[in-house]
């Protein structure tokens, strides 16, 4: 296949990457590329706009495809050109690009399409200006209605500010610009294919806008980037699927009723709110830098992709493939970007970062002059990683950043770093007198606020339970009916059965009725860096353990053992407790000693163990095992002197004169395996009340899922979640003897 590439910056640069790499692809043009695109293609001179001049040179090369890559030539009716011409071109009409050159045409095709976006103000004039902005509120978002290279936008708390950016774009010919409500929430990017029918999405990333650290200064056309979202896994799995299901097909399919059919990539530029996720922007193309993050991961051979997506055959396709690895892009601006960049400086270094394992670079404002790189544009280069993890990853991309020499550039020294911290919280629907600190997998933690100052109660959180459900280490996209209040309220009652040997951290139950039943007020505690693992029998993770070894968690245990196998006595098997989007690993006891030195290491051990021999104790006069369970302590900073922030030295700390805190849930069918005592034998899967059910199917071939894949779990089945509720319920019922009620 011989294919032409239009464009000449870094996302050019990644498809050219990409493309070179498809064995299919036999001879690659750029026009009209860049210095870094000419190590892979051959570049050929001329402006990408220029409809007849790219029309003229792929005919007489003879290609087979042409990718577009920037909005200008789409808007130009390069496609349009090229497919009248007879050459299959992967990109949109100018027609259907209107999605991305006109906001205010993209908001009425949403309207149509019924597609969640944010209530828009066309406006042609500064008194339209003036009330849109009355009517919206701070903060403000005013967009030119017109191609920006994504720097059309400004958000902003100063209504000078916006009133300014709204004149300059209306003092343009034509101007209008579209003033819209603000959406809270952290943004996403999703690149959707279309081929006027069927729709691919690919990964999901985000970028970054502003210039500066924190999200700092003036918009720019992207800082960088990153790709997988782990937290978006965590905490809004079945995201990308919701999206092509209310968003993208929607779309595409308004735009065939139009008879503009879209073909190309649709980008899907969305802010995951409190009352969900809203569209902020399309776009007509890949954008930049996502390209650069998300095709460094991408598997399946590209060019293919394309060409199916421009001949109508996307159906066709099996699902694409994707690296596991992190993938994080960091963007090398010049001096004086975005306001006025700096060119002709030379560039050095990019030899010397290449060499760091799982970094590439990409070129995008560079240029050559006898013979040595210089920059040529505002953002002059993207240093692309990937790494088992974010933390690898943005290690590997900036210690290749660091190798690159350019004269007062600068990059944003945060890319994904919030992300790799866990610190990316989806905002849940609005609690009154909250607000929302963190949602994690499956619960999420409030702070109360003073009803006269605002100001948080920094004694007690207010602890949400969900019903969302976790398996296999994915958030599964279909939550189980009460789970959270089943949770809530068995964990009170093990508090209870608990309560002399250790305190718990639920100081009232009286909550807002908006989470009546699952939720309760508890301390604010500093939990402790290790996951309290004690098992019973054997199984599951444990069992994994010990075949591989003979051991769990550096414990030798007898040989002959099978799945089910009752222990002497019960053992602790800690593990770490891993950042968001990485697995826990086993733990011996010497690295619990280590983390928190040897009494606390002690005293968790003792605690844990003790639990789980109280739990069966009581258990099994109601005709259930549990098979082994997980624990979390905590403690208060304020009984060693300490705010709620500062550091703890763990290993100082005497568990005879400060309370180890039982906190979040405890001896339930998330944290533990409750089997049924009169079904238990060993060498065989047992009768659960937990979550097996789910599991079983998820494994089964009903399910069609490939749990050694990158692709997330189907939808659970209305029988499977019916039967999962029940267990649930019934772990309840038979343990406190009481009726459950789910307020």
């Amino acid at each position: 296949m011989k294919v032409l590439l239009l464009g000449s910056g870094a996302r050019e640069h990644a498809l050219a990457r990409s493309l070179s790499l498809d064995p299919e692809v036999g001879e690659l043009l750029a026009l009209p590329g860049n210095p870094g695109i000419a190590e892979v293609a051959r570049c050929v001179a001329g402006d990408p706009a220029d409809v007849p001049a790219v029309v003229g040179v792929a005919t007489t090369e003879g290609v087979d495809l042409v990718v577009v890559g920037p909005e200008g030539p789409l808007v130009a009716g390069v496609v349009d050109a090229l497919t009248a011409a007879g050459i299959p071109c992967f990109g949109p009409t100018a027609a259907a690009a209107r999605l991305e050159g006109s906001k205010s045409f993209a908001k009425e095709v949403m309207a149509a399409a019924g597609v969640p976006t944010a209530a828009a103000h066309v406006c042609t004039t500064q008194e339209q200006v003036r009330a849109a902005l009355a009517a919206t509120g701070a903060p403000y978002v005013v967009k030119e209605d017109g191609l920006a290279a994504g720097k059309g936008v400004v958000v902003t708390d100063d209504l000078d500010a916006a009133l300014e950016h709204a004149a300059a774009c209306l003092a343009r010919s034509g101007g209008r610009v579209v003033v819209e409500d603000f959406l809270d929430g952290p943004e996403v990017s999703l690149f959707c294919l279309a081929d006027g029918a069927t729709v691919v999405p690919l990964a999901p990333a985000q970028d970054f806008k502003r210039v500066g650290d924190g999200d700092s200064g003036p918009n720019t056309g992207g800082m960088g980037a990153y790709t997988p979202l782990p937290w978006l896994d965590e905490q809004h799995p079945g995201l990308v699927q919701e999206v092509v299901g209310t968003v993208a097909l929607p779309t595409v399919e308004e735009m065939a009723r139009r008879g503009t059919p879209f073909t190309g990539v649709l980008y899907v530029g969305l802010a995951l709110t409190s009352a969900g996720p809203r569209v902020v922007e399309f776009n007509a193309r890949f954008g930049d830098p996502e390209t650069q993050s998300v095709l460094a991961r991408l598997r399946t051979p590209l060019a293919g992709i394309l060409l199916a997506a421009a001949e109508g055959r996307l159906a066709e396709l099996p699902p694409l493939d994707w690296s596991p690895e992190s993938s994080v892009a960091v963007v090398v601006a010049a001096q004086g970007y975005p306001a006025a960049p700096r060119t002709g400086d030379e560039i050095t270094g990019l030899d010397e970062a290449a060499t760091v394992e799982g970094v590439h670079v990409l070129h995008a404002g560079t240029a050559l002059r006898d013979g040595a790189v210089v920059s040529a544009g505002g953002r002059v280069l993207s240093v692309v990683s990937l790494g088992e993890g974010l933390s690898q990853a943005r290690a590997r991309a900036y210690g290749a950043v660091h190798r690159i020499h350019l004269a007062g550039s600068h990059v944003r020294g945060d890319i994904a770093q919030a992300a790799e911290q866990g610190e990316v919280v989806i905002p849940g629907p609005a609690l009154p007198g909250h607000e929302l600190l963190y949602s994690g997998k499956v619960r999420e933690l409030y702070a109360p606020l003073d009803p006269t100052t605002g100001a948080r109660d920094e004694g007690r959180l207010l602890l949400v339970a969900s019903d969302r459900v976790s398996a296999y280490d994915h958030i599964l996209s279909t939550p189980i009916p009460d789970k959270g209040a089943v949770l809530t309220q068995l964990s009170l009652w093990w508090f209870d059965q608990l309560a002399d040997l250790a305190p718990h951290h639920v100081v009232s139950t009286a909550v807002p009725p908006e989470v009546a039943g699952r939720a309760v007020y508890v301390r604010r505690l500093r939990m402790l860096p290790v996951e309290c693992v004690a098992r019973a029998y054997l199984t599951g993770g444990g069992l994994a353990e010990y075949h591989a070894d003979g051991t769990v968690s550096g414990l030798t245990l007898p040989p002959g053992l099978v799945d089910g196998s009752r222990l002497a006595e019960p053992v602790f098997t800690p593990s770490t407790k891993a950042p968001v989007g990485e697995h826990d690993q086993p733990l011996p006891f010497e690295g619990v000693v280590a983390l928190v030195g040897p009494r606390l290491a002690d005293r968790l051990r003792d605690l844990t163990v003790r639990i789980l021999l109280r739990g069966n104790a009581i258990a099994a006069e109601r005709g259930i095992l549990i098979a082994d369970t997980k624990v979390e302590f905590g403690i208060d900073p304020a009984q060693l002197g300490l705010g709620p922030d500062d550091d703890i030295d763990w290993a100082a700390v005497d568990p005879d004169r400060v309370d180890v805190v039982l906190a979040d849930e405890v001896l339930t069918p998330d944290s533990s395996r409750f089997w049924r005592a009169d079904a238990w034998a060993p060498g065989r899967p047992q009768v659960s009340y937990d979550k097996q059910v789910l599991r079983d199917w998820l494994t089964s071939p009903a399910s069609g899922w490939d749990r050694g894949s990158d692709t997330p779990p189907p939808a659970l089945p209305d029988d499977v979640v019916a039967l999962t509720r029940s267990r649930y319920v019934e772990a309840y019922e038979s343990l406190t003897g009481q009726p459950f009620r789910a307020g």
